[in-house]
């Protein structure tokens, strides 16, 4: 099962959130509160609205229920964010590939918020990437794991807590062998695909992996 999750950030549309709604056939269509706006821009039938609802209006709301979108209302006072509850919710109806459009905002804190709801247990083997205009971004893990793009395209890979240890790479401009990558220096940023895919394997930790089209 596929699932477009919408987040309350910015739309960001760009080539990247153009080729993850072209993927997705018929997906289950999940908005994070505010981010049925996003899915509006995309002119997107919405499925479920989840979330605590203060950042839709009234208007919003009875035009949404008026299309028979289901709403999962959380109070206010919660432990979880809009999109982490997306994610539960798009984990528990099967979802294994999903994608989330709208998760890079204004502010700062969400956004890294969001790049963490990546590391979710309930999706360990799923595949799902945050996406936004020319960029998206999802986890490595152990093992080998494979990159589709084209010649050109940037590739940062970025270590998440802690360092990670025995990176190899395959088709990329700034060859990595069996190295350590730590966390704090930026030596994994923008490297660059030398074919339209590339590998990356790694023995132990988890690596960010940043694909953004083209050469920036």
């Amino acid at each position: 099962m596929q699932a477009l999750i919408f987040a309350n950030g910015d739309v960001n549309d760009g080539a990247m959130v153009r080729r993850a709604l072209s993927l997705a056939t018929s997906p289950l269509v999940i908005a994070a509160d505010g981010g049925a706006r996003v899915a509006w821009h995309f002119n997107l039938p919405i499925n479920t609205v989840v979330g605590d609802m203060d950042s839709l209006n009234a208007g919003e709301i009875t035009l949404l229920e008026a299309r028979g979108v289901t709403f999962l209302r959380h109070p206010p006072e919660k432990d979880s964010t809009d999109l982490e509850l997306a994610l539960h919710l798009a984990a528990e109806k099967g979802a294994t590939w999903i994608r989330i459009i709208g998760g890079v905002g204004g502010r700062l804190d969400q956004t890294l918020a969001n790049v963490y709801l990546l590391a979710l247990p309930e999706l360990v083997g799923c595949d799902v990437r945050l996406v936004a205009g020319k960029q998206e971004a999802w986890l490595l893990t152990t093992g080998e794991n494979h990159i589709a793009g084209a010649l050109d395209d940037t590739l940062s890979l970025i270590p998440l807590g802690g360092a990670v240890k025995g990176v190899r790479t395959e088709n990329l401009y700034y060859p990595l062998r069996d190295e350590t990558l730590l966390f704090g220096p930026a030596r994994g940023i923008s490297n660059v695909m030398t074919a339209a895919s590339a590998r990356v394997w790694l023995r132990e930790g988890v690596l960010l992996a940043v694909h953004t089209v083209g050469r920036t």
